[in-house]
């Protein structure tokens, strides 16, 4: 049940990032598929630091996933906006 709540505060934080429009590109995929992958590794590290867990939900362990998940989802935009061949 944890790494499902881990889960879903990643899409989220996905969900939340996608409506800043600042730097927002038509391909969601990556910035999503970034969101997950942070939200999966700060999961584990909470339960590593013995809050929340695999099979335990715990609410601080979902505020650490949410706002980790919600920089790395702000990382990717500044590391997509300062790629060479951007337009803008």
């Amino acid at each position: 049940m944890g790494i499902a709540l881990w889960i879903v505060t990643s899409v989220a934080a996905f969900l939340f990032a996608r409506m800043a429009p600042w730097r927002r590109r038509p391909a969601w995929a990556g910035e999503l598929s970034v969101s997950i992958a942070a939200g999966l590794l700060l999961g584990a590290a909470a339960t590593a630091l013995d809050f929340g867990g695999w099979s335990e939900p715990d609410w601080r362990a979902g505020l650490f996933v949410f706002l980790g998940a919600l920089a790395a989802a702000g990382m990717f935009r500044l590391t997509i906006a300062a790629s060479p061949g951007d337009p803008s």
